[in-house]
């Protein structure tokens, strides 16, 4: 057998044999808990509401922060530049997967040329009886050549842009949920400023009423002179922390109106009218840790980039071995463009190429060692996210309760105050209580209001932290999809 078949018979050989060269990717294992240690306060506190993992911000029972989510979902540019990542991801997926196919490409020219007869070859030329200066020449050719894939580094690399583009499409999906929590967390923050602000604005009416009274019992010789002061000095204070709550107040709907992909001011007039800070719903199918890696996008990313930094060990090691090709040539070439499809004109080639770094391995060596310490990286970085991910969670379910404990305590706390602030404005005209009592009791009671407003903001807020954490956005079904098959995260 001539030894261009057995070298052909051997290549071909090797590529059905399907062989890849470097490490084959074992998904890592990270050491969980069976159950979060917060899972049994959050799943025997009390909530009106319940949301549905899939659009949990419908549970919060407000029309208006489902209306801007979703505007956010439709407009947000952070989720445009995450598409815009992916669809490259795409076209690296396709050029990988394209270096495993043959080319060919299809040449063709027509030249013509004028001879110089100042050069040793025009004078020789010249000096041929018949001579014509001029010359004509036309070629077309169809050309076609392949990588034979025979060590596998064509198909390691594959294998790394296939996780790549699995890695972008779970970006995706974190920027969504990101997207999500950001806004509600916004609009969350407007309410809550937006009570705190008609708290403060409703003691400064109360200030000012004292105040007018004080001056009414002066007028009358019952009140002296410096309890005007006093009264004036609190009604200050008072009017000094509105226009720091309206300074945040401007800047979270800056924000809002931002992260909706639209100009400042833009939703200033839906949401200048005051409303309910929205209340915590339930959270149920709370999973477990272990169900963290298949409901959080940005640990399935974490994990699909440490794929892909096995993946291109392989692509390293496969430079050890010598690359082998080939190629065809079929065409016609003529001087004269009437012959060009003739008989005579056609000419064709055959190619074995050979190439091989076999001197070049102290610089292959460099190139392993680096991409083993990429995988390294990976693999620290998908357990760092890991840990981060059950943080975030114990976290986020410790705020929710606490803060719901502290609303209520709270709200049970103003009322107390605000009829003891009554009773002290009442006995201060009876002159059984002094100015100063009066006036500490407004001031009590304003920090005591303020306090379970921004209480019952932060418990609202907790809550949108926890579906984040949890990966929010996912289903149950897709969560059992997952689990029966646990392959398709490798397949595009």
């Amino acid at each position: 057998m001539p030894p261009f078949r057995i070298l052909t018979l051997v290549v071909s050989t090797s590529v059905v044999a399907g062989c890849a060269v470097g490490p084959d990717y074992q998904p890592a294992d990270p050491p969980l808990p069976g159950r979060y240690l917060g899972q049994p306060a959050v799943e025997q506190r009390s909530a009106t509401g319940h949301a549905d993992s899939a659009r949990w911000w419908d549970g919060f029972g407000d029309p208006l922060l489902s209306s801007l989510v979703t505007q956010a979902l439709e407009q947000s540019l952070d989720i445009a530049q995450a598409q815009a990542r992916l669809s490259q991801a795409r076209a690296g997926l396709g050029a990988a997967n394209a270096a495993l196919l043959p080319s060919g490409t299809v040449q063709g020219q027509a030249a013509r040329a004028y001879q110089s007869v100042e050069t040793p070859l025009g004078r020789v030329l010249d000096s041929t009886p018949g001579y014509d200066r001029y010359g004509n020449s036309y070629e077309a050719n169809l050309e076609a050549s392949w990588e034979l894939d025979v060590f596998g580094g064509l198909r390691r690399d594959r294998e790394a842009a296939r996780a790549e583009y699995q890695a972008s499409e779970a970006g995706v999906s974190a920027t969504r949920l990101a997207i999500a929590a950001q806004t509600a967390d916004i609009y969350t923050t407007i309410r809550g400023l937006q009570a705190r602000l008609d708290i403060a604005e409703r003691q400064v009416k109360t200030q000012e009423d004292l105040l007018a009274k004080v001056r009414l019992l002066h007028s009358r010789g019952l009140a002296a002179e410096y309890q005007i002061h006093q009264t004036e000095g609190e009604l200050s204070q008072v009017q000094a922390s509105v226009p720091v709550l309206q300074s945040r107040l401007d800047a979270a709907m800056n924000a809002l109106d931002v992260i909706l992909g639209t100009p400042a001011g833009t939703h200033r007039e839906a949401l200048s009218a005051a409303g309910a800070i929205p209340r915590a719903p339930q959270v149920s199918d709370i999973g477990s840790p272990a169900d963290l890696l298949r409901r959080r996008p940005d640990l399935i990313a974490a994990e699909r980039r440490l794929k892909a930094a096995n993946a291109r060990i392989g692509v390293a090691v496969s430079e050890y071995y010598p690359r082998f090709s080939l190629g065809a040539l079929i065409g016609s070439a003529t001087t004269s463009g009437g012959h060009l499809f003739g008989g005579g004109a056609s000419q064709s080639a055959g190619l074995l190429g050979l190439r091989w770094r076999l001197f070049d391995f102290g610089r292959i060596n460099a190139e392993i060692d680096q991409a083993k310490g990429q995988q390294a990286q990976a693999l620290a970085a998908y357990a760092q996210s890991v840990l981060r991910a059950g943080e975030d969670v114990e976290n986020a379910f410790s705020a929710l309760v606490n803060r719901e404990a502290q609303a209520a305590t709270l709200a049970a706390g103003e009322t107390s105050l605000d009829s003891a602030r009554r009773s002290a404005f009442i006995a201060y005209q009876n002159g059984t209580a002094s100015l100063i009592e009066v006036l500490n009791a407004d001031q009590t009671l304003l920090r005591a209001s303020d306090a379970r407003a921004q209480a019952q903001a932060a418990s609202a807020r907790a809550a949108i932290a926890v579906f984040r954490a949890l990966g929010g956005g996912w289903s149950p079904e897709h969560l059992v999809a997952a689990r029966r098959m646990p392959e398709d995260l490798q397949r595009p």
